[in-house]
Formats: C-alpha cells, sequence, structure tokens
C-alpha cells in the first residue's frame, strides 16, 4: 500500500497506522455511479452519508466573488454544524450558471435528501468541473438517486474517483490512531491557491471534536492553505468535516493537520503536468502578511516554477520574485548569501528553497509545483 505520509514534509503521528484507504471510518457509508456528465462511462456522481443524527460538522468554502451554485446553496440553505450527507458530480461546476444554476443545486440537494430520507439543510453540494456550461440537472439528480441505493463502508475509493476531473489518480486515505478513525477523500490538480479551502475535500471521523469549526479552520490553515499549483482560486472550493463523537474520545493531537497536509501535498504533486514540488520558506519578514505575500510572489512564479522543472540552480529567480512582492519598498539587496537555492537544481523530486529578508521576525512557508509542458497542453485543450 503506497503510503501518504513518504513526502519530507509531512509525518505519521507516533502511534497511528494507515488503514486500507477505500474503507471509510465507522458510522460514513458512501456510493457512486455514471450519470452522463462524463464521457466513457466514468463515475461522475457520488454520494456520502453519516448514518448518526448526532452529527457534528464544519464547513469551508470559496471566497471567490464568482462562487458556483453549489456554494451558495451550501451558503444560504445548509445547517453547515450538522450535516449529515454529501452529494457531489464531476464534469460540470455549475458555476457561472446563473439563477438556473442555482436552482440547479437545490434540486440536487432536495433529490439527495428525498433518497437519503433527510431534511435537505442537512445535505451539502459540491460539484467540480467545466465552468459556465449548463448542468444537466436530470442526469444529475437520478445519479444521485443510484449512488445513495449503493452505499458501503468499504466504497471510498470509488466515491473519489468520482469527484476526479484532471486528477491522475484518487486521493484518499485512512488513519486510525488513539482509538479513533479518521477518513478523507480530495480531489484537485488545477485551478489551485485555496482560500479557505481547497478544491474538494471531505472529511469523516468516529473522534469527539466539540469545536469541529475551529479545529477544521486551524488543520486547513496548516495544509490547504498553504498550498498552490497556478494560483487560481477556484469557484467551487469546498472542505467539509462530519464527526460521529461515537467513540468519545478526541481526535489525536495533530492527527487532522497531518492528515490534510498529506492530501494538500498530494494535490501538489498532481498538479497538471507536475513532476516535481517544492517548498518555499520566507524568514526574516516585518510581519506575517509581507511573508506570506514574498511567499506566494515566488511559488507563482512562471520562471520559478520552470526553473524547478529544469533543475536550474536560478537563484536569480527567486530574488526578482522576492523583490516584485515588496515593490515600492527598501530592501538589502538578496543575494547567494540570503538566498537557500541549491535544492532547486538538485536531483530530487521535492525541493526546498528559501529567503531570508532581513526586515523582521515574521515568516511563512508554501508548497508549490512545478510548471511543464504538460500544464499548457492540458489547459489549452479543457474544453475542446
Amino acid at each position: 500500500m503506497t503510503s501518504y505520509f513518504d513526502k519530507r514534509w509531512v509525518k505519521l503521528p507516533r502511534g497511528a497506522e494507515e488503514l486500507e484507504a477505500s474503507v471509510l471510518a465507522p458510522g460514513f457509508r458512501a456510493g457512486a455511479t455514471h450519470c452522463g456528465l462524463k464521457d466513457g462511462g466514468e463515475t461522475d456522481v457520488a454520494v456520502l452519508v453519516c448514518d448518526s443524527p448526532d452529527v457534528k460538522s464544519s464547513v469551508l468554502l470559496t471566497r471567490n466573488a464568482a462562487a458556483a451554485a453549489p456554494i451558495r446553496v451550501c451558503r444560504d440553505n445548509l445547517d453547515a454544524a450538522a450535516v449529515r450527507a454529501i452529494a457531489v458530480n464531476s464534469g460540470n461546476a455549475n458555476a457561472a450558471t446563473g439563477d438556473q444554476g442555482y436552482r440547479d443545486a437545490l434540486e440536487m440537494q432536495s433529490a439527495t435528501a428525498s433518497a437519503l430520507g433527510l431534511d435537505p439543510r442537512e445535505v451539502a453540494v459540491a460539484e467540480t468541473g467545466v465552468i459556465g456550461v449548463p448542468l444537466e440537472i436530470d442526469l444529475v439528480t437520478e445519479g444521485v438517486r443510484k449512488a445513495a441505493s449503493s452505499l458501503g463502508r468499504d466504497r471510498a475509493t470509488g466515491f473519489t474517483r468520482a469527484i476526479m476531473t484532471t486528477d491522475r489518480a484518487p486521493k484518499n486515505l485512512s488513519v486510525k490512531a488513539g482509538g479513533v478513525t479518521i477518513s478523507a477523500q480530495a480531489k484537485g490538480a488545477g485551478m489551485i491557491e485555496p482560500g479557505f479551502a481547497t478544491m474538494l475535500c471531505f472529511v469523516q471521523t468516529d473522534a469527539q471534536i466539540d469545536d469541529p469549526e475551529a479545529g477544521l479552520r486551524l488543520a486547513t490553515d496548516r495544509s490547504f492553505e498553504r498550498i498552490t499549483v497556478d494560483g487560481q482560486m477556484s469557484t467551487n472550493d469546498t472542505v467539509v468535516l462530519q464527526a460521529t463523537g461515537e467513540t468519545e474520545t478526541p481526535l489525536p493531537h495533530g492527527l487532522l493537520e497531518q492528515v490534510l497536509l498529506a492530501l494538500a501535498l498530494e494535490v501538489v504533486a498532481d498538479g497538471e503536468g507536475a513532476e516535481r514540488i517544492g517548498r518555499v520558506e520566507v524568514t526574516g519578514a516585518r510581519d506575517p502578511g509581507e511573508a506570506e505575500r514574498v511567499a506566494r510572489a515566488i511559488a507563482n512564479s512562471p520562471l520559478v516554477k520552470t526553473a524547478l522543472t529544469g533543475r536550474d540552480a536560478n537563484w536569480g529567480r527567486i530574488a526578482q520574485a522576492a523583490g516584485m512582492a515588496l515593490a515600492g519598498e527598501e530592501m538589502d539587496e538578496p543575494g547567494p548569501h540570503s538566498i537557500d537555492f541549491q535544492e532547486l537544481g538538485a536531483e530530487t523530486d521535492e525541493a526546498e528553497i528559501g529567503i531570508a529578508l532581513g526586515r523582521g521576525n515574521a515568516s511563512a512557508h508554501v508548497y508549490f509545483s512545478d510548471l511543464t509542458h504538460e500544464y499548457i497542453h492540458i489547459n489549452a485543450e479543457y474544453t475542446t
């Protein structure tokens, strides 16, 4: 079994063990089917349900001003603290689809609730795929009904495959530690620079979490909020955490953060066409906002990203990006004395680079992917 904790920046907490990734945490079931949004018979609609009526949950949604219809439905018509089920489709983002798109997302929510015997406000909806194309809602509602009729605890991988778009492989894992189990599924490869969420991520646990919103926010801040592939914030970013509390045992300290970081690094490694991933750390900034601004300027620089691809130890590109982020400010002239760039050209798939600004004590880091010819190929032909 391939480990999700084999990258240099993530660790499986002491005493934890990875379980079969296709098995959800106790108390949760999932199902998936093909409804016709994708060609070739690929699964494209999925449902996940919590069997406990006492579930506690939290939902994080994109801040993108062009938020998709399912995002707006979750904002308007969802009890985010008591989410029993999730309905999701791939192949169509249902974004930039106007009032009809909103009504379609509501209908998707209602159909799922009816199939599961739930209140619609207990059902979160999420969608991913092409933006600006009307949703074939009749296909989706029939799909959620079929998916809801084939639920099983061992179908997490099938659920994950149904939410993939340009992902090369499903991203899902299950971990047990301290007497509790946590399972999680994510998708994402392009249009990745989260703002309070990630592309799509769903997390389930039988642990007791007294404040799911605070716990999810902290873990997300340290994982999905630390990544970028192409500097583009999605219209559909969604993260949902569900906790049954049936074990009456709290989550071990740091477990949720490490699970989400493992998935976040998989998203970066799966960046469309990505071959290498990097971590840029900025130190010596005047304040956290400045450190963040410089780190993202470096991580999103096409010049730095292509240097990462070509293993070209061109530290001048790091200096340029940092200076661009601080345009109009005064800073000491950067150089090899203040830039850690050797791994930019190293024979490793994971590179650590950094810059010391010498302006203060604040720091920030960002994980990012390189930029290859394949990224251009994928996105030049995405709808054609």
